[in-house]
């Protein structure tokens, strides 16, 4: 049987799995990332863990996902924030030297969303938009099964849409520009806002919303706010893609029912009348970054 040799890497872990065509996981390893070592010890550690696999002599190709914008067609990180040194380092030339095998590498949300739209919640729809919506926010465009990564790999770099230029400036955040949504409506950006206007104990977005359940108006105020720029990133990106439906995922999307129905009400407010019936729905997929690494290969197998 062939199966797919499937790579996530993060700033703190790094798992190496054998997928199946199928996306289920067969073999599994994981470790530190060793992010701040540089790229030689990391891809190291990543070809030894592949190494110790007992069917990578079956797999017939290499997917990987990375954190930040990955030029897909010479290899490589554009822009690292959490692995050290990784800026322009050939990645997938040195993995392919060593383990001899093709390699395909793109941004870790879209290969997250490329699983949500061929295994997960988005399956059997043409046009899926992805959005992670966690301590950042970032996202996915995969038409017909393939991740639209763009020229340098920024498509999907949603997180620096920006959706009020006149907020106070976050510019140095992750290399965000002032006004951009991840500094205003991300789970990071509201824990930011909640321990400069209620409390600085304040350490998750879920507590903000359990403060605003019970009635506590400045908390109501953040979650108003987040909810219409939100709206305002959506109603720009489906003026773009136009999506058969929207996926989203992340740890903020826990509390969904707690903010879905008015971030929604408000993108239909911003749109044209014919797209207020977009759906919306959460991703489901455990294991997403596993996966749509796998999926990576499968899109170029197939062609398209």
């Amino acid at each position: 049987m062939k199966y797919y040799l499937a790579i996530d890497l993060g700033g703190t872990n790094v798992r190496v799995a054998v997928v199946s065509p199928q996306g289920d996981v067969v073999e599994e390893i994981k470790r530190p990332s060793r992010a701040s070592e540089g790229p030689t010890i990391v891809l190291d550690n990543i070809i030894d863990m592949a190494q110790s696999l007992k069917l990578l002599s079956d797999c017939l190709a290499i997917g990987m996902g990375l954190p930040g914008p990955v030029d897909t067609k010479k290899g490589c990180i554009t822009l690292s924030t959490n692995l050290n040194g990784f800026t322009g380092f050939p990645v997938a030339a040195y993995l392919k030297e060593r383990l001899n095998l093709p390699v395909y590498m793109d941004n870790d949300a879209n290969v997250a969303g490329l699983a949500e739209a061929v295994f997960g919640a988005g399956k059997g729809n043409d046009v899926v938009y992805y959005l992670t919506h966690s301590t950042g926010i970032g996202g996915a465009l995969v038409v017909n099964g393939k991740v639209v990564s763009g020229r340098k790999g920024y498509a999907g770099e949603i997180g620096n849409i920006i959706i009020d230029r006149d907020r106070a400036s976050y510019a140095h955040i992750n290399n965000l520009k002032v006004g951009a949504v991840e500094n205003e409506a991300s789970g990071s950006a509201m824990v930011r806002k909640a321990k400069q206007e209620l409390d600085d104990s304040i350490v998750s977005a879920g507590e903000i919303f359990k403060l605003a359940e019970e009635g506590n108006d400045k908390a109501q105020h953040l979650l108003d706010e987040m909810t219409l720029d939100m709206g305002m990133l959506l109603q720009a990106i489906a003026h773009v893609c136009d999506p058969d439906i929207f996926v989203m995922g992340g740890g903020v999307t826990k509390s969904k029912d707690k903010y879905w129905p008015q971030m929604i009400a408000h993108y239909s407010d911003l749109v044209h009348d014919d797209m207020r019936d977009t759906p919306f729905v959460q991703a489901e997929l455990a294991e997403p970054g596993i996966i749509g690494a796998a999926a990576l290969c499968m899109a170029m197998e197939k062609g398209n």
